[in-house]
């Protein structure tokens, strides 16, 4: 393997590990179901296919790295599955998503007046 291959290949599972690290920041402080689903979700898919590129680049051959790909898009698959019926399931026992109420102008919290 060529040295700036190796370079590319260590950037790419440095930022993978990075996107992990932020998916499971998100999971810890976000406050609901929905917002946490979200942050795990998108975050740790990206960073699964930034680790999982960087690991193709150093794989053997082409079908190690093939392999490695599969992994990625089946996990791609089954978190997507995974989250909608969390979601799904959630929504059914009458969670509803937190909405920020603080950020709202004084205005559209008062009541009309007639």
């Amino acid at each position: 393997m060529t040295e700036w291959l190796e370079v590319v290949s260590h950037l790419l599972v440095v930022a993978g590990a990075l996107f992990f690290v932020t998916g499971s920041l998100g999971f810890i402080r976000f406050p609901d179901v929905f917002t946490r689903l979200h942050a795990l979700t998108k975050a740790d898919n990206l960073g699964l296919g930034l680790l999982c590129s960087g690991l193709a680049l150093q794989a053997d051959g082409l079908a190690e790295a093939a392999k490695i790909m599969l992994i990625w898009l089946l996990v791609l698959l089954a978190s997507g599955i995974g989250a909608t019926l969390v979601a799904s399931t959630a929504a059914a026992c009458g969670i509803r998503p937190w909405q920020n109420r603080t950020g709202a102008s004084r205005e559209a919290q008062q009541e009309p007046q007639e």
